[in-house]
């Protein structure tokens, strides 16, 4: 039998990927194109869908001409996705009725505080927090203000998704409508114990079951392309990303470092509750198995090293922030609080506002790079702190992946502020790996999950101890986020 391989799509924020994997997990070919995003009005974050759509085909094509290979060689495809971004379209035409509001958008940031009495209940049936970053308060908002959609509803041809909906629905020619429970747990309508639509979340924001996917399992065939090529998996970005890392049993963490960071620990097949506005979602089901996960999330962590490379230009590029901070013994007193889209958890503040504090003569454009980076790890040590006292499971290592967890600063700085082992893996690609691995796992590709562990490599191990001088620094930084959560502009 000729080889086969694995193809994984993954679209993110910023780009659509096409990873080809073989057998040993290694990647064979790669494609990655920009996405773009706009910024139609202060806190509005839209993409267009049909360039999600171009970006994916032609990923697609590039990857597997890399490779030379045929549609015939791919074994399955698996889906990974960034997750509570909606898209509204005409189910007969196919064609987007509205631009995709991003999971960044807070357009509804006054909604979800006009709900605030909700939120108790919503939380039990969900795991999720009243904030404009889930896709319920999205849905609704297209409903009231996209006459395009409420017109589609009324004539029942309206479909909302995540992306992961939009894709397979494309690439099925329209035949199947279908979203997994990992991804169905961000959108704020999931009863994430019976991992159904719930009806009480639907009539609170006024959206039709009929006008949502199916739900399904991660890894299950789910449709085929035209060229018979089985969809085997879907899952969200950051859940694929800690099945990617391997992370299979209760306890075992990873952190992604991309546009934002993102925190998430295995708590079993029993949901557990933050008592800290930490999220509890699925990670993933599998056949029988149901595995949830508590998530903390930090909205701006690579996206603030961007901006100041490419607004600010205190960097030449990304990479060079590295040695920036290199360059100087410490931060020299100037802490960055990363809330340029708001504060994430355990904070949940729309309106709190980034923020460089402790500037004096001698601040140098290295000490603000660095502040960054550090910013960031002091941001991802309160979402471990808050992690582990609520889950009540000691965290005794942390997987890392993601662009920026290839900074050597951060990585060492992380295990710093931790005082814990931090791992990345050689494949730093970990989102598509869990969607391939799903999507493998499905079709017989792989075995079992044993056979997948012995593929999964460490590239770097950095294990620090904890000092005096950087507790002071991080209880230093929590003064600086309290500055940030009581800005008020008028």
């Amino acid at each position: 039998m000729s080889e086969r391989y694995i193809l994984a799509l993954d679209q993110g924020t910023t780009s659509t990927r096409a990873i080809l994997f073989d057998r040993h997990l290694r990647i064979v070919s790669l494609s990655q194109k920009a996405t773009k995003q706009s910024y139609p009005k202060d806190g509005w974050v839209e993409q267009n869908p049909e360039e999600i759509l171009a970006t994916t085909d032609a990923t697609i094509a590039q990857a597997m001409d890399k490779a030379g290979l045929r549609e015939t060689d791919i074994a399955a495809i698996g889906i990974t996705n960034q997750r509570e971004t909606t898209i509204a379209w005409n189910s007969k035409t196919g064609e987007s009725l509205y631009p995709a509001i991003v999971w960044q958008d807070r357009r509804t940031a006054d909604r979800c505080e006009a709900l605030a009495k909700e939120q108790k209940s919503l939380h039990a049936l969900t795991g999720l927090v009243l904030d404009p970053y889930f896709s319920a308060t999205k849905m609704e908002w297209l409903i009231h203000h996209v006459p395009k959609v409420k017109i589609a509803a009324e004539n029942g041809v309206l479909s909302f998704g995540t992306v992961d909906s939009w894709l397979v629905y494309h690439l099925t020619s329209g035949k199947a409508f279908v979203t997994d429970v990992s991804n169905a747990s961000r959108t704020m309508l999931l009863n994430i114990r019976d991992t159904s639509w719930d009806d009480r979340c639907l009539s609170l924001f006024g959206v039709r079951r009929e006008t949502l996917p199916n739900v399904t399992t991660s890894s299950e065939i789910v449709g085929y392309t035209p060229s018979g090529i089985p969809i085997a998996a879907m899952i969200g970005d950051q859940q694929g990303a800690l099945f990617g890392q391997m992370c299979f049993e209760p306890g075992q963490a990873k952190c992604t470092y991309g546009t934002g960071a993102f925190l998430l620990m295995n708590v079993g097949n029993e949901p557990k509750f933050s008592e800290n506005q930490l999220l509890t979602t699925i990670a993933w089901k599998a056949g029988e198995e149901l595995v949830y996960a508590m998530e903390g999330s930090v909205f701006i962590c690579g996206a603030s090293i961007d901006w100041i490379v490419n607004e600010l230009g205190l960097a030449s590029t990304p990479a060079d922030t590295e040695q920036m901070s290199y360059n100087v013994r410490d931060n020299g007193g100037v802490y960055f609080v990363p809330a340029l889209s708001g504060l994430g958890a355990p904070y949940w503040d729309p309106q709190a506002r980034g923020l460089w504090i402790g500037m004096t003569q001698s601040t140098n454009k290295n000490h603000l790079v660095r502040s960054v980076l550090e910013g960031i790890a002091y941001s991802v040590r309160g979402l471990s702190d808050t992690v582990v006292a609520d889950c009540g499971i000691p965290l005794k290592e942390l997987k890392i992946d993601g662009g920026v967890s290839k900074n050597a600063f951060l990585h060492n700085y992380q295990s710093t502020v931790l005082g814990l082992p931090v791992l990345r893996p050689k494949n730093t690609e970990t989102t598509a790996t869990g969607a391939a691995c799903l999507a493998g796992l499905a079709v017989g590709f792989w075995k079992d999950r044993a056979e997948l562990r012995k593929l999964w490599e460490m590239d770097r191990l950095v294990h620090r101890q904890k000092e005096a001088e950087v507790e002071k620094q991080y209880a230093n930084w929590k003064k600086a986020v309290t500055r940030s959560l009581d800005w008020v502009c008028d």
